[in-house]
């Protein structure tokens, strides 16, 4: 179950006659930590049918600037979206995954880069039901300097491996490269500027998409000492380069309780 963003406008005059109901949150007060979302239906909708707290397929959820939606059955979270907008509630998709400063393209690599760890489950060792059992959430923080651009596949999936497995990401490592559904890993732009940045940063080892090699070349190498470059052509050998077989602090356990059932003997 997930929620799907409404195009811009759509809630202008037509909001009521496509979905059965429109839940939003008005302003509330700064000691107050949550509230239940309200119904809403327009006058030219004769659809006011409906229970106040139940909402279904095709119902319509606004988010205002400042709230996070949270949507909650039977006591448990399955979807959260702090995103501004207007949504329409949908049963059959994934749960949104997404929060804070992340531009379209970004989410999109997110995207990418779970659908292909969904698909390569065995490859890091994972049970394929850890996907229908935990809900994955991507934040981003707000920050004074815009994050979006298709250079972070691989690190956001570096990032979703490594939080799935518990395996920690090497340390003084950094990398820029776009993903395939098929994971491969795709050259981007503005090299230099990242490499100054990584050095300054004090990192050592970088991976890139082999097709950047030749960017490296051009390159002074008074810019390029001190630094290793590990250029990959599939996201599997990234993640071989950049997660270790050490777990993170505090482990979590996800994986898999399945029940043992025992045979009567008749």
């Amino acid at each position: 179950m997930g929620l799907i963003k409404a195009a811009l406008g759509a809630a202008g005059g037509t909001l009521a006659d496509q979905w059965k109901e429109f839940f939003y949150c008005d302003a509330i007060d700064n000691d107050v930590l949550a509230v239940k979302g309200q119904k809403r239906t327009s006058k030219r909708s004769s659809n006011t049918k409906g229970s106040d707290n139940i909402i279904t397929t095709g119902s319509g959820i606004a988010v205002a600037d400042g709230q996070c939606m949270m949507i909650v059955e039977q006591g448990k979270i399955v979807d959260i979206c702090a995103e501004p907008g207007e949504y329409t509630y949908d049963a059959s998709t994934e749960p949104s995954i997404f929060s804070g400063n992340l531009g379209d393209v970004m989410k999109e690599s997110a995207m990418l880069a779970l659908e292909y760890i969904k698909a390569h489950a065995s490859l890091l060792n994972l049970d394929e039901e850890i996907f229908d059992n935990w809900n994955i959430h991507v934040h981003v923080p707000e920050g004074a300097i815009p994050k979006d651009g298709p250079s972070a596949g691989i690190t956001m999936a570096t990032s979703l491996a490594s939080a799935l497995t518990q395996r920690k990401v090497k340390a003084n490592l950094a990398m820029t490269g776009e993903i395939t559904l098929r994971g491969k890993v795709l050259p981007v732009g503005g090299i230099k500027e990242k490499i100054l940045a990584a050095k300054r940063a004090g990192i050592k080892n970088i991976i890139l998409s082999e097709e950047n090699r030749k960017n490296i070349d051009e390159i002074q190498e008074i810019y390029l000492k001190g630094l290793t470059f590990h250029y990959v052509k599939d996201v599997k050998e990234v993640f071989a380069i950049a997660l270790t077989n050490e777990k993170v602090a505090d482990a979590i356990d996800l994986s898999v309780k399945k029940e043992k059932t025992e045979k009567k003997a008749e």
